[in-house]
């Protein structure tokens, strides 16, 4: 049986022997904390703590501020200073919370439990008191994930182990150095769906992370590793769910709709972390890399934590260095400021000496097709970036551009140089936000 894997796609060069050897290290903050409020898709948290306050670690400073949202924990022990508006890595201005970090770390006490004594309803309230939400990125409240309409109709539990991002080790570590926690994680999450098979999916590209994950599962029923092919968004949600079940979802679609639940492996961590060790999400792994930086690291960090002085403790920008993104080259977000604060969905800062996307020149379309056969949504990537880039919203619409997953697959390889995904996701921006007042 060959690899799993889905039709189109790309092969960019993946840059993660920078990293990849680089065992995580533990990083502590020595700047103040700032937790902004919108860590996740939904409503923002809101504050239950006040200016002069005194926080501990694991203590709840925002309380979810609906259902589809989740509240946030200190990650160090000090005083609140002010709660006001702070960059975020997207650009936007949203309100957060600013702790003074005392350096003792003080902690709550945490209420572990056995996974056997605990009650489904039970363990979707600790996961949702623990703040856990999607950590490959899109940061959606997992107890909200975890509860379908029907849990019966769940046959697949994915752990999206691909790590496809270029650059990005953080999840290669974690399955490396902590596979057990993984394992957990899952089994926490089967104990919701008694129908469901648990598969933990990894790119060929980490045999060692599959040896280890093979060996561990062996004789836990109900759980599989599965091994997928090498190849860029093999670890989108869409992706990921067709090569390992054979099953298509769409845009109106949820992976619940066709029986299967995705989440990344530090979600699948801080589950366990919340539901059997009662700690709520206040770290996670994140890597600093590429060829701007002066030393690749994959550090533990604590959520909070300024991302210039994460730079720093990476050795610091190299006097060449151009561009600094937040996340990988395909999906991430471009930096303008490095005073942002590393949350729950920050995954890796990638240092480039080179920006290739100032320096393009782009041209007009000539019509190659390139874009058509490496994208993984199956539409037409340059029909619907004129679509966009004219403002024509119902052609847009009729052409299926809402089923671009945005991965950028199309400007990758288009020989014009076309931002072909940044019209394609503004256009897609204003589709959702006419339906919304609709």
């Amino acid at each position: 049986m060959g690899l799993l894997t889905f039709k189109g796609g790309v092969h960019p060069y993946d840059g993660k022997e920078l990293s990849k050897n680089y065992p995580i290290e533990k990083y502590l903050p020595q700047g103040e904390m700032i937790y902004p409020l919108s860590q996740h898709i939904g409503a923002p948290a809101v504050p239950v703590v006040a200016k002069g306050d005194h926080v501990l670690v694991g203590q709840k400073i925002a309380d979810a501020g609906g259902f589809v949202s989740a509240p946030i924990h200190s990650s160090v022990s000090g005083t609140v200073k002010k709660i006001e508006p702070h960059l975020n890595a997207t650009g936007s201005m949203v309100n957060a919370i600013f702790i003074e970090n005392d350096q003792k770390y003080e902690a709550v006490e945490y209420t572990p439990a056995k996974l056997e004594s605990l009650s489904k309803e039970e363990i979707l309230k600790r996961i949702q008191e623990g703040g856990v939400v999607g950590m490959g990125g899109a940061g959606f409240p997992t107890h909200v994930k975890l509860a379908p309409k029907d849990p019966a109709k769940i046959e697949y539990v994915l752990v999206n182990g691909a790590e496809c991002e270029p650059y990005l080790t953080s999840d290669y570590r974690r399955m490396l150095e902590e596979p057990e926690k993984i394992v957990e994680g899952l089994r926490v999450m089967l104990t919701l769906f008694d129908n469901a098979q648990g598969y933990i999916c990894i790119e060929d590209n980490k045999p060692d992370c599959i040896a280890r994950l093979k060996e561990l599962v062996k004789d836990i029923p109900r759980i599989e590793v599965k091994e997928l092919m090498t190849k860029y968004p093999q670890g989108g949600e869409r992706t990921l769910i067709y090569a390992t079940t054979g099953r298509e979802i769409n845009s109106s679609m949820l992976p619940a709709d066709v029986g299967c639940v995705v989440d990344n492996v530090d979600t699948v961590v801080a589950i366990y972390q919340a539901v059997i060790l009662g700690m709520p999400v206040m770290s996670r792994i994140v890597t600093v890399t590429g060829d701007g930086i002066q030393q690749p690291k994959n550090f533990t960090v604590l959520c909070g934590t300024c991302m210039e002085e994460l730079i720093g403790a990476a050795g610091g920008l190299k006097n060449t260095a151009s561009k600094v993104i937040s996340g990988g080259p395909m999906m991430g977000f471009a930096m303008y400021d490095l005073q942002v604060p590393c949350t729950k969905t920050t995954s890796a800062f990638l240092c480039l000496e080179k920006d290739p996307v100032s320096q393009a020149q782009q041209t007009a379309c000539i019509n190659c097709g390139r874009c058509v056969s490496v994208c993984p949504g199956h539409v037409l990537p340059a029909r619907l970036a004129t679509f966009a880039e004219h403002g024509n919203m119902e052609a847009f619409q009729k052409f299926d551009g809402m089923e671009c997953c945005e991965c950028g697959c199309c400007s990758y390889v288009c020989p014009a140089k076309r931002p072909l995904t940044q019209s394609i996701k503004s256009m897609r921006k204003m589709v959702l936000a006419s339906r919304r007042k609709k």
